[in-house]
């Protein structure tokens, strides 16, 4: 079954100008993912997603085909699905190929471990869901231990419980950014009324570790991503 890597990199970026473009490490941003995806063994087929002729450039470089994105798809109000979709449609009609799985990976996200788009796929044929999404565990920033302030400045619990030590916290679990696999049928669902349709019933997750992952929106997710690549280089 073929299986698609759609690498989404607008141009555009509110926080960090140009962030898929910006040099870390010593290459574009963007060439970490395209690395990461060329280096998956479940992905057959990689192709970037995008409004930015010098990340297509970069694209070139590699010999990963781009789907220019239409106007509409590429501002930032613009879903991750409606981009997947227009990109996948667009390559299908180009190479007369069908995809059956598809992995969603974004530019910004420089850091990942090597495996987690196999770990992704192979959750996704073994189980027969609809879509897997990598997470991690939320420790300390734990919603039993947040707190909401009123019009009195009063602190207040955000949800009632009596838990002490963080041991005692039930697990819960953040979306890392790191991949969503899914079916091409769950991919094509589309519902004015849910906003994550694409995504199907049937969704699971592959467990990751803080940090193991890291998405680029901020100048400080930057430094992170440079002192944890700069210790891999020196761990080599």
């Amino acid at each position: 079954m073929n299986t698609l890597a759609i690498i989404l990199a607008r141009a555009g970026s509110q926080g960090l100008p140009n962030k898929n473009g910006l040099i870390l490490a010593g290459k574009p941003m963007l060439q970490y993912t395209f690395d990461h995806a060329l280096a998956s063994t479940s992905i057959t087929h990689t192709i970037l997603s995008t409004d930015g002729p010098h990340l297509a450039q970069i694209a070139k470089h590699n010999n990963i085909p781009t789907i220019l994105r239409p106007d509409d798809l590429a501002t930032s109000t613009a879903t991750v699905d409606a981009a997947a979709r227009h990109a996948l449609t667009e390559y299908e009609k180009q190479t007369s190929l069908t995809f059956g799985c598809i992995a969603i990976l974004y530019g910004n996200v420089p850091v990942r471990p090597h495996d987690l788009t196999d770990r992704a796929i192979n959750k996704l044929t073994e189980t027969n869901c609809d879509s897997v999404q990598s997470v991690y565990p939320v420790e300390k920033n734990h919603p039993y231990w947040m707190k909401r302030v009123d019009d009195d400045s009063r602190l207040l619990m955000y949800q009632d419980n009596n838990i002490y030590r963080r041991q005692d916290l039930p697990p819960v679990y953040m979306l890392d950014g790191g991949v969503i696999a899914l079916t091409r049928q769950s991919l094509q669902t589309t519902s004015p009324d849910q906003p994550h349709a694409f995504l199907g019933s049937d969704r699971r997750a592959i467990i990751t570790q803080p940090h193991d992952v890291v998405d680029i929106d901020t100048a400080i997710d930057l430094k992170i991503a440079e002192a944890i690549l700069s210790d891999q280089r020196q761990s080599i």
